[in-house]
């Protein structure tokens, strides 16, 4: 059964279980959807279900109905396809697609490490570990401490060795003793409970045939494209999501993001950035 996930900023607000042949979306309270928002016409548009297909059309709102980013009249809607109406998405399901052409994905556009000549991987790597390392750079508060001036004897007393910590004995009986939190430290925090500030990211293919899957970026390095065509990797680290070019088939041809060739040198991917790899347009999206 085809379904509508209605969210706001990522926030789930309703989900539509689609069981009806027409779905109205609109502002008015006669809408089968409605959202309550002044970006959205009265009846902004209308999905009709035939048999196993469903069909967008704008109802000629003021601001548009958009498609994956595209502005449509008429669109005939995929697994995963995410509809913008005002400020709101809609996020179309099918639950009916077979799991095989997921796996069908994955086998044409992600490429084993085994696939990819371990120079050309160590040279992915090294490629985001330089822009990392620029980015930390650039984020370096060095020009601000260059013009902070201390008098003499404050700088005298940063080259001061601090006085070790004084130690107090303290008797406490085993019997009434509480127990100890682990997570209390020098520090006052454990390492192993904070979170990992790096939120989980996926990518969305936005055109051609397996448009609407899904692709989790959870390792620390992933390789997609099509040998021979144009390869790339996206990297894992701590500061972020990094893509780089591996090869092409043709001289200075570079995966895009937002439209624009990512060169030679590594690039930052930020969150619904659009990338263009072998002909294949996916959205970037950090949940």
């Amino acid at each position: 059964m085809a379904r509508l996930i209605l969210s706001l900023d990522n926030q789930v607000l309703a989900e539509y279980n689609m069981t009806k042949e027409r779905y109205t979306i609109g502002r008015l309270p006669d809408n089968d959807v409605r959202i309550d928002n002044p970006a959205v016409s009265g009846h902004h548009s209308l999905i009709i279900n035939i048999l196993n297909d469903s069909f967008l059309e704008d109802l000629n709102s003021t601001n548009g109905t958009y498609v994956n980013g595209k502005l449509i009249k008429k669109h005939a809607l995929q697994h995963g396809d995410v509809i913008t109406i005002g400020h709101h998405q809609l996020r179309f399901t099918d639950q009916e697609v077979p799991e095989s052409e997921q796996d069908e994905f994955e086998k044409t556009m992600v490429i084993p490490s085994g696939q990819q000549s371990a120079e050309q991987l160590a040279k992915a790597e090294r490629a985001a570990e330089e822009a990392a390392a620029a980015a930390a750079a650039a984020e370096a508060p060095s020009e601000v401490a260059a013009s902070v001036r201390l008098d003499p004897e404050e700088a005298a007393a940063l080259t001061e060795e601090p006085p070790p910590p004084r130690h107090t004995e303290t008797i406490v009986h085993t019997e009434t003793a509480a127990p100890v939190s682990h997570a209390a430290t020098a520090t006052g925090i454990d390492p192993s409970q904070v979170p990992n500030a790096l939120p989980l990211a996926k990518l969305q293919v936005l055109s051609g045939a397996f448009a609407g899957r899904e692709l989790e970026l959870t390792k620390a390095l992933t390789t997609l494209g099509r040998p021979g065509v144009q390869v790339a990797a996206i990297t894992r680290r701590a500061e972020g999501y990094y893509i780089v070019h591996v090869e092409s088939g043709k001289e200075d041809d570079y995966p895009l993001v937002n439209g624009q060739p990512i060169g030679a040198q590594a690039r930052k991917l930020s969150d619904n950035d659009v990338v263009q790899l072998a002909g294949v347009k996916m959205g970037f999206f950090a949940s």
